[in-house]
């Protein structure tokens, strides 16, 4: 046995050191995920966009306005005189109401109540939001909101779903200019 030890001892050693082989890479398609989202929401915000122009054109008595924001809107109640619209930090006291595209009522005014907002300080959906930008106080908007700048995939958690087109009435009440 003592024979054996010089020539086990090199040899455990040798083959123990070996470093470990490297894994080769798997194939991946990557991106495809985002690639597939990408395209799906492209066509779900292009059905939004021709279910709305269906609904504007349904009525050629009322003239919709598009923002720049991607929203459609048309005024209930125009001022003409030259008074402020918000910017921000300026605080906004405003009532509005949310319909889907078929005119049934999601949230009334009275439900929802008066809100006080802080113009881009505070939450609040993207499209009402840049809405409430666009008008003078006791004015009276109608918009619809596509999806991607309404609540989106997530919806309102509460009566809201997924990928909702809306349409919101707001009047807006008051604004109190931020003087910093």
């Amino acid at each position: 046995m003592k024979n054996f030890t010089p020539f086990l001892i090199p040899i455990l050693l040798l083959s123990s050191c070996r470093s470990p082989e490297p894994r080769l890479p798997e194939t991946v398609k990557s991106g495809s995920f985002i690639s597939e989202s990408a395209q799906r929401n492209k066509k779900l915000n292009e059905q939004e966009r021709l279910t709305i122009k269906a609904l504007i054109a349904g009525d050629s008595t009322i003239n919709y306005i598009a923002s720049e924001s991607g929203f459609w809107y048309r005024y209930n109640v125009k001022v003409d005189r030259d008074t402020i619209k918000p910017t921000f930090g300026d605080e906004v006291n405003f009532k509005y109401s949310v319909d889907d595209l078929q005119g049934s009522s999601i949230y009334s005014a009275e439900e929802l109540g008066n809100q006080n907002y802080i113009i881009d300080k505070e939450e609040l959906f993207t499209g009402l939001r840049e809405g409430l930008k666009l008008m003078k106080p006791t004015e009276t908007v109608t918009f619809i909101f596509p999806s991607q700048v309404a609540y989106g995939y997530y919806g309102d958690d509460e009566k809201i779903g997924t990928n909702v087109p809306l349409i919101c009435e707001v009047t807006l009440n008051t604004i109190i200019k931020n003087n910093d």
